[in-house]
């Protein structure tokens, strides 16, 4: 079986170095793939612009609050393209508002995780990841 891949669009260098801690501290080896923003991520899952195609399967991480294309335009543009709709996908950000979760849930996201303990929000989102692409089939 083919590792899942991690796309993690997150514009803050602290919270990608959280997650490879994260990771690296539950001895978590599947491949992690950055993207900035919204519009580098896109560019990824399409393999335009330069971009190497991301393969499946994989999850995406996303930040909402993000220059250039933030997290909900990101999800309206991947659940519009007919390649990438059925992207499964966790929000992961420090949006506790009520607006943003609903928005967040009304593009079919997989979960929405808050940041509010980074240290401790991100290992736990993480081990809870690894045994989420353990027991589902992916599309």
């Amino acid at each position: 079986m083919k590792p899942v891949t991690i796309l993690l669009v997150e514009d803050d260098e602290v919270d990608v170095m959280a997650v490879k801690r994260a990771l690296r501290d539950l001895k978590i080896a599947n491949p992690l793939i950055r993207a900035c923003d919204g519009i580098q991520a896109l560019d990824i899952l399409r393999g335009a612009n330069g971009q190497s195609k991301l393969q499946s399967p994989f999850i995406i991480l996303l930040d909402l609050n993000m220059p250039r294309m933030g997290g909900i335009e990101f999800l309206e543009n991947l659940r519009a393209d007919p390649d990438l709709c059925r992207s499964v996908v966790f929000v992961m950000t420090t949006s506790a508002a009520e607006d943003d979760r609903a928005r967040a849930y009304s593009k079919n996201v997989a979960g929405y995780v808050l940041k509010h303990d980074p240290a401790r929000s991100f290992i736990e989102a993480v081990s809870m990841l690894e045994h989420y692409w353990r027991v589902i089939e992916f599309p």
